[in-house]
């Protein structure tokens, strides 16, 4: 399987385990699992057929570990914007993460913090470097560091997917340090 076809297939994954199970048929239960055969015979029948040694190397390869395997199922890790309950236990954050954006809204950061818009929760990263790539979607990142540490100790809840995504609610603007 080439590059091409990887990121094909992880974005046609993404969209139907995150965001729109139904366009193709699926039911995930309430924490995202879907079986898997299940899963190869939606995309087959919506003219996307996906073989299982492509699905594993997708869910093996990715850079992001955007999915899990669970014996006959499978999950998005974490950005869905329907409604499932990944189960991950409340933890304790690193003292600082960070958030990748662009400086387009930055205005908008600055004035009501990060908020998770259409998903569940806001993503940050536990390095500069994953949060530069992720940034970096968008444009010329820009990297801010949140005070996570802060947050927890105020009372503020975090969880770590599967992937080592931090997962939490919303981070207010005094919780993020500004360029320049």
């Amino acid at each position: 399987m080439n590059e091409q076809r990887t990121v094909k297939v992880s974005k046609y994954l993404s969209k139907h385990l995150r965001h729109q199970p139904d366009r193709i048929g699926l039911t995930l239960d309430e924490a995202g699992w879907v079986e898997i055969d299940e899963l190869l015979a939606a995309c087959a029948a919506h003219r996307f057929p996906i073989a299982r040694d492509e699905l594993d190397r997708v869910v093996a390869e990715n850079d992001k570990r955007r999915f899990s395997i669970d014996g006959t199922r499978i999950r998005a890790n974490q950005g869905h914007t329907i409604d499932v309950d990944l189960g991950l236990a409340p933890a304790e954050p690193p003292a600082y993460l960070y958030h990748g954006t662009v400086a387009r809204f930055l205005d908008a950061i600055r004035a009501e913090g990060l908020r998770p818009m259409a998903r569940h929760d806001v993503h940050l990263s536990a390095d500069r470097e994953t949060a530069t790539r992720v940034g970096a979607r968008r444009g010329r990142p820009v990297v801010l560091p949140v005070d996570a540490g802060a947050m927890h100790r105020a009372g503020h809840t975090f969880r770590v997917s599967a992937n080592g995504v931090w997962l939490t609610a919303a981070v207010p603007p005094r919780y993020l340090r500004f360029p320049g």
